[in-house]
């Protein structure tokens, strides 16, 4: 699942770089900058040790 979400964080990550190229709103870059760091932390802790 964590490579999933590391993939899913890449492609918002390159979505974000475009969106900034293209002259996009600052919400939706915002918006979709944050959906990616989301992703990325996700994956991050999905690789955590834990109690299951």
């Amino acid at each position: 699942m964590a490579i999933v979400l590391f993939l899913l964080a890449g492609f918002l990550i390159g979505g974000t770089i475009q969106l900034v190229k293209s002259g996009a709103t600052k919400f939706s870059i915002g918006l979709v900058g944050a959906l990616a760091l989301l992703a990325a932390a996700g994956g991050v802790a999905w690789l955590l040790p834990g109690d299951s």
